[in-house]
């Protein structure tokens, strides 16, 4: 039956949205027809649903154990649907969560710091009072990603530029080559907050908190939480980054709703280095695959955010995780994770799938532009942890953005961009 504590948390419409969510499943659960030995797995990533349902079958054949895939269909609340399977008592054995999704089961997950998978990965998703609850199945970076082809053609080698001085060369070098190269700017950099504020709010903020840390290393998100404080010195040094992006970013895109431009530029050529994630490989290589193609297909790298001397990380994270409820079948469940951090599993999720692998010992690389770079740093030991996620709820894209913003267009100057950040953290934890 359901923890009855649990239950105060489900709302009147969260019941409503069980009859569509449950349906958006292409599968659902029958507890008559599914024998104890099958496993139930909640896959929240539609665009791959054909594949993990050849995941599933690979593990059946190995194994001989059913996996019942529960597909949701994009667009639909994934952590409505996972309440309307609790509620109904069909919850699935392996359930997936953002960062954000775990405070909804609290206590009612399954520790997995024992397990031989999460010696292997620094992914995992660690509670601090629950431990391992969350199995990394994929990761994202972020990092100053850059064209290749440019640097290059500018005499400017990466693993040389890990330091704000080097990075400030860089820019200018690229500068002074801008029309020879055709380049509409050095850097494509966004800082617009209704749209694309999780860009500046969440991301670039993020590597303020840890760029350069160990994946375990909360100073400075400790010291955020502790009311909105900033540490100055590093802070200050951060500023002077964001004022350069600034400077070097194409004005038609910096304030502006530009997503798709920003990223589509990029893959045209129009900029060597662009303030977004590894997420961009699938636009690259997608949508935006003819003006690649036409740019010619060139390598992409990622530097560091080195605003500071010693910052040699990019910054990694699962974007979600597989978790196991501790009602279900909890050991068949534990065996699955086992299998999927393992070679033939891997190989489906990295080579069918085109995940970039959050384990140190695999063998297989996507086909994602990005792919080759960030498995370096992983298994290199060069990432750092994406503790904005424990920012506030809202406070990145709702408040943080809105000082980029002001920066960006010219209304504050960096001092003032340091006060402006100062009294929006402050003035958010005083209201929590």
């Amino acid at each position: 039956m359901p923890n009855k504590r649990f239950l105060p948390i489900i709302s009147a419409l969260t019941l409503s949205i069980f009859v569509v969510s449950c349906n958006s499943a292409t599968k659902t659960v029958d507890e008559e027809a599914t024998p104890q030995s099958s496993l139930t797995l909640l896959n929240v990533k539609s665009e791959v649903s054909s594949q993990i349902e050849s995941l599933a079958k690979q593990y059946t054949s190995e194994t001989g154990i059913p996996v019942n895939v529960l597909n949701v269909a994009a667009g639909v609340d994934a952590q409505a649907t996972l309440k309307g399977y609790y509620l109904s008592d069909q919850m699935p054995d392996i359930i997936a969560c953002e960062a954000s999704g775990f405070a909804n089961w609290e206590g009612l997950l399954t520790d997995l710091s024992d397990q031989e998978w999460t010696k292997r990965t620094d992914a995992s998703y660690i509670d601090p009072t629950y431990g391992v609850l969350g199995f990394p199945y994929t990761t994202e970076a972020i990092g100053l990603a850059y064209n290749s082809d440019i640097l290059s053609k500018c005499g400017i080698t990466p693993s040389d530029i890990n330091n704000p001085d080097s990075l400030k060369t860089a820019f200018e070098t690229i500068n002074s080559k801008k029309s020879e190269l055709g380049l509409t700017a050095v850097i494509a950099y966004c800082a617009e907050p209704n749209d694309v504020g999780w860009s500046s709010g969440n991301h670039i903020f993020g590597t303020y908190l840890d760029s350069g840390l160990q994946r375990n290393d909360t100073t400075f998100i400790d010291l955020l939480n502790k009311g909105g404080q900033l540490d100055d010195e590093r802070f200050s040094a951060f500023a002077d980054m964001i004022s350069m992006f600034n400077e070097y970013s194409d004005p038609a895109i910096l304030t502006e709703s530009a997503y798709d431009d920003q990223v589509n530029g990029f893959a045209s050529g129009k900029y060597a280095f662009i303030t977004q994630g590894s997420w961009i490989g699938a636009t690259m290589t997608g949508d935006a695959a003819d003006d690649y193609a036409t740019a010619g297909n060139f390598e992409v790298g990622m530097l560091p955010y080195c605003f500071m001397n010693g910052q040699d990380t990019i910054l990694t994270s699962a974007p979600s995780w597989w978790a196991i409820p501790k009602e279900g079948n909890v050991e068949e469940a534990k065996a699955f994770l086992q299998w999927c951090s393992e070679d033939s599993a891997q190989k489906i999720l990295v080579e069918e799938a085109g995940f970039i692998s959050p384990f140190t010992d695999c063998k297989y690389i996507a086909s994602d532009p990005f792919a080759p770079v960030i498995s370096s740093y992983i298994s290199a030991g060069k990432t750092s942890s994406w503790h904005w996620q424990e920012m506030p709820a809202g406070l990145g894209q709702n408040g943080l953005s809105f000082a980029f913003f002001k920066f960006a267009n010219g209304e504050l100057d960096k001092d003032s961009f340091i006060n402006e950040v100062k009294t929006i953290t402050s003035d958010w934890y005083s209201k929590l």
